[in-house]
C-alpha cells in the first residue's frame, strides 16, 4: 500500500497544537472531498522543518507532499499560465529568508503555498468567521472583498483579524494558538477555494495525486 504523506507547516512545538492542526486539515480535506482517500498529515511546526522534513522523506524514496506560507505576495512570474504550471519552489527560492532548494526529482505541483498565510483563507470564509466569533465580531475591519485574500499582506492579515475580534467575548480576541485550527477545520473549502487561486491549486493537484494512488 502507497501513502502519500502531506507536510504541513503548523502545530508549533506544541504536541497538542500539533494533533490540532493534523485533525483540522483532515477536516478541511474531508469537506473538500477527498473522503477516506487522504494523505497521512504530518504536522511540523516551524517552516523550516516542514521543508527539512520533506526533503528527508523525498531522499527516503517517499511520496510527500509540502504546504507551506508564502509568507509575500508570489511574483506574477511565477503564477503564470495554468495553475499546474505555477512554481512555488522558485517563489521560496527567491524569497528573503527562504533560500530553498528543490530537492532534486520532485515536481512544482508538489509543492503548494498558503498564500500569505493560512489566516489568508479565514479572509475569503467571512461566514464562517462571523460565525465563529459571534455578534460581535466586525466584518468590517477586514480588507475590502474587492482585494483577493492572497495580495493581502501577512501583517494586515493579522491586524485585521485582530481588529475585528478585540471584541468579541465568546471567544475573545483573535489568537493564533488559540483559534487558528479551530477556524480551519470549521471552513468551506469551496468558499475558501473560490477566493483563493493557490488554495484551489492545492486541493486539484493533491486530488490528482490521491487518485492516482492505488489503495492509498
Amino acid at each position: 500500500m502507497v501513502t502519500v504523506k502531506l507536510y504541513v507547516e503548523g502545530g508549533g512545538d506544541v504536541s497538542a497544537l500539533k494533533a490540532e492542526c493534523r485533525q483540522s486539515f483532515s477536516n478541511f480535506l474531508s469537506k473538500a472531498g477527498f473522503d477516506g482517500k487522504k494523505p497521512r498529515i504530518v504536522a511540523c511546526g516551524g517552516r523550516q522543518n516542514a521543508y527539512e522534513s520533506y526533503c528527508t522523506a523525498v531522499s527516503n524514496g517517499e511520496d510527500a507532499v509540502l504546504l507551506v506560507d508564502s509568507e509575500t505576495e508570489v511574483s506574477p512570474q511565477h503564477e503564470a499560465g495554468n495553475p499546474d504550471t505555477w512554481q512555488p519552489w522558485k517563489h521560496l527560492k527567491l524569497r528573503e529568508g527562504d533560500g530553498w532548494d528543490k530537492p532534486d526529482g520532485v515536481k512544482d505541483t508538489d509543492c503548494h503555498l498558503m498564500t500569505q498565510c493560512m489566516e489568508s483563507w479565514f479572509l475569503v470564509d467571512r461566514k464562517c468567521l462571523k460565525d465563529f466569533f459571534g455578534q460581535d465580531f466586525k466584518a468590517g475591519k477586514l480588507p475590502s472583498v474587492q482585494n483577493p485574500s492572497e495580495k493581502v499582506r501577512k501583517a494586515q492579515v493579522f491586524q485585521s483579524l485582530s481588529e475585528a475580534t478585540k471584541d468579541c467575548r465568546t471567544k475573545s480576541q483573535y489568537g493564533k494558538g488559540q483559534h487558528s485550527f479551530k477556524l480551519l477545520g470549521a471552513l468551506d473549502p469551496d468558499v475558501v477555494m473560490s477566493g483563493a487561486p493557490w488554495a484551489k491549486r492545492f486541493v486539484d493537484e493533491l486530488k490528482k495525486k490521491m487518485g492516482g494512488q492505488e489503495g492509498a
